[in-house]
């Protein structure tokens, strides 16, 4: 090669590698040159105040409110609240937070904005309480709850802040989103608009810590280092110490930390109360039934527009379940869903365009965030009617919105598709009436991970990532259609029923819903492959997927262990989909018992408390799979 071509393809090169460089650094500046214009409007149109509001039993609640600077007797402004356990700072009159709404277009709108510390966090006084149970009925003085402490701060900052309207919107994400859901129990008059965005609803059934009763690992060990520690006074630090993992690569770290007591021994040392009650409630018992906020959700008179993301690995469950019940148990009301194509707060953290290797073609938040200020301009500043639809979804896939009057859509079948030999997936049940199953062996020292991304959080990225790591492993089943001829749209729940036995005494069954891509990807073109681009080839982008702690596949109140090698029946469904499979792709099932360390590991030897068990009860197991005419192990999907 000549030098000239030496010196061309080292030009080449480097272009390659720092056109990213400087498009990620623009990319950044752009964004801190965003932030920076945010602040300067809010400072210069808002005013800061700080008040301790007095709740009905004497406890007094740290509230930062910004008022525009134009408000007067004849400007007034409605409230909009949040209220979070993770601190309103920065505190003192003269320093200002970065942004204020849901968009900058809520500041540019014109809003009271008020933040609260919840009870017994940062600045605020009283007891902190995870997933506050509610107190359906209150007598006295002491009996308070999320939806009393709302209700009273309403009361007194309609009374005590100047020139507001009269009129109170409450929003929030995650845990603000379950105290905008609490707070609108027994609405105060005033609140107008609520929007519970990716709510938790039930710790233990499909939100952060729990999935159908196995353990969330890795996001409540993060979670608890950062949040869960105990307040001993009031106090204004505005960021939690962040616990030191020695190590980007979470499989490593939580095998190496062993099974669960060893969090207490090594690292808690019994210093987060949360942990401890977890630990000691492994069923789904009095105390965690109480923290399930969904039957409570009754006498709600705000307009509702509940949110989340289709890829939201921490509170899918709970937008679910909480438009579910509101939409049983308040007549009369507006009740509206979105779900988009989002991972937790991806609505207004990203620009919804990707999930791990799935895309989806625009700047999705977009569509939302326009939907959403026409939503609480409505109802709290008399705006046009947005004429939002019952229901707002984003079908995957597609890549498209569709709106509808229910969710589920109203016409979806629930169609079987059994799993059958030679790893097929068929609309046909096996004739075989004989035993006949698949098996796998699942050993707890060698767990199937749930990512390839290295981080010791937890991933968000996971949920739309290629699953062909997965499928590679002898400890994984997979099952697939044949190519599909026609567009195939799943709308809803889908239902799981396996047939299965172990040779030991317990076992968690995780069934993962892929869309397999053909070989050459959408967008791959003949540029592309004259580049140095390489072809992903056949993808298998995950679309939902959710475990099972089998042990509860006849109660969550009470765990059963399996007999060695007798049959059982395994029932469980999994969060809702709205994904169409294209023509010319596949519908693939994995079918595995470990999903490492997102789940915490099953010791496959049945023990009254794993949060108690030792290394000595973690044992390899033969798991089977049936899938014969008498034992047809199906998974009923929700075609639309």
């Amino acid at each position: 090669m000549s030098k000239s071509n030496n010196l061309l393809s080292c030009f080449i090169l480097f272009l390659g590698i720092t056109g990213p460089l400087r498009q990620a650094k623009a990319n950044a500046d752009a964004k801190a040159d965003a932030v920076q214009e945010r602040t300067a409007l809010i400072r210069s149109q808002y005013s800061k105040f700080e008040y301790r509001i007095p709740v009905r039993d004497g406890k007094r609640l740290f509230t930062s409110v910004y008022i525009p600077i134009d408000a007067s007797p004849g400007k007034k402004y409605p409230v909009i609240l949040v209220r979070t356990p993770y601190s309103v700072a920065p505190y003192g009159l003269d320093r200002y937070r970065t942004r204020l709404g849901p968009s900058a277009e809520f500041e540019k709108e014109g809003y009271i904005f008020a933040f609260q510390d919840v009870r017994g966090k940062h600045m605020s006084e009283g007891t902190f309480i995870n997933m506050t149970p509610h107190v359906e009925r209150k007598s006295r003085a002491s009996d308070v709850d999320e939806s009393s402490d709302t209700y009273d701060s309403i009361e007194w900052m309609l009374k005590n802040i100047p020139n507001n309207n009269g009129k109170f919107g409450q929003w929030g994400i995650s845990y603000p989103g379950f105290y905008t859901s609490a707070g609108a129990i027994d609405s105060h008059p005033a609140l107008k608009a609520i929007s519970p965005q990716a709510p938790i609803a039930d710790w233990w059934r499909g939100d952060d810590m729990h999935r159908n009763g196995a353990f969330n690992l890795q996001l409540a060990f993060s979670f608890f280092n950062d949040f869960g520690r105990q307040r001993t006074e009031l106090w204004d630090e505005e960021e939690p110490l962040k616990f030191e993992y020695g190590t980007p690569d979470a499989y490593e770290f939580f095998l190496q930390l062993g099974a669960l007591p060893q969090a207490n021994a090594r690292y808690f040392k019994g210093a987060i109360p949360f942990w401890n009650e977890v630990a000691s409630h492994p069923d789904y018992d009095d105390f965690w039934q109480k923290r399930n906020l969904l039957p409570h959700l009754k006498n709600i008179k705000a307009a509702v527009m509940t949110v989340g993301g289709w890829y939201d690995t921490e509170d899918l469950y709970g937008p679910l379940q909480t438009y579910r019940a509101i939409e049983s148990q308040n007549s009369g009301i507006k009740n509206t869903l979105v779900l988009g194509p989002w991972v937790h707060g991806g609505w207004q953290r990203t620009t919804g365009e990707k999930v791990g290797d799935t895309e989806f073609g625009f700047k999705t938040s977009e569509t939302f965030q326009k939907m959403e200020l026409a939503f609480f301009k409505h109802y709290l500043k008399g705006g046009p009617d947005p004429k939002i639809p019952e229901v707002m979804v984003f079908e995957t896939g597609a890549n498209r919105w569709r709106s509808f009057d229910s969710w589920p859509p109203s016409k979806v079948n629930k169609s079987p598709f059994y799993l059958r030999a030679d790893n097929r997936l068929d609309s046909e049940p096996e004739k075989q009436t004989t035993p006949a199953f698949d098996e796998y062996l699942s050993d707890p020292a060698k767990p199937v991970p749930y990512t390839t991304e290295l981080t010791n959080r937890w991933s968000s990225a996971y949920t739309g990532a290629d699953q062909r790591f997965a499928s590679q492993r002898p400890d994984v089943l997979v099952y697939q259609t044949d190519v599909l001829k026609d567009d195939l749209t799943l709308a809803g729940s889908v239902q799981a029923d396996l047939w299965f036995s172990t040779t030991g005494t317990d076992a968690d069954l995780v069934v993962k819903i892929i869309d397999v891509w053909p070989g050459k990807v959408r967008g791959w073109n003949e540029e592309d492959e004259k580049s140095d681009k390489k072809n992903p080839g056949s993808q298998q982008l995950l679309v939902r997927g959710e475990p099972i702690r089998a042990r509860y596949r006849d109660s969550w109140e009470q765990p059963k262990p399996f007999l060695p090698n007798e049959l059982s029946r395994v029932r469980f469904s999994l969060n809702d989909v709205f994904h169409t499979f294209q023509r010319g792709h596949r519908l693939m099932i994995q079918i595995q018992s470990t999903w490492f360390p997102f789940i915490d590991r099953n010791p496959q030897q049945f023990v009254p408390n794993i949060f108690e068990a030792q290394a000595k009860d973690f044992i390899k197991a033969n798991h089977r799979i049936y899938r014969d005419a008498t034992h047809a192990s199906l998974l009923n999907l929700p075609i639309l």
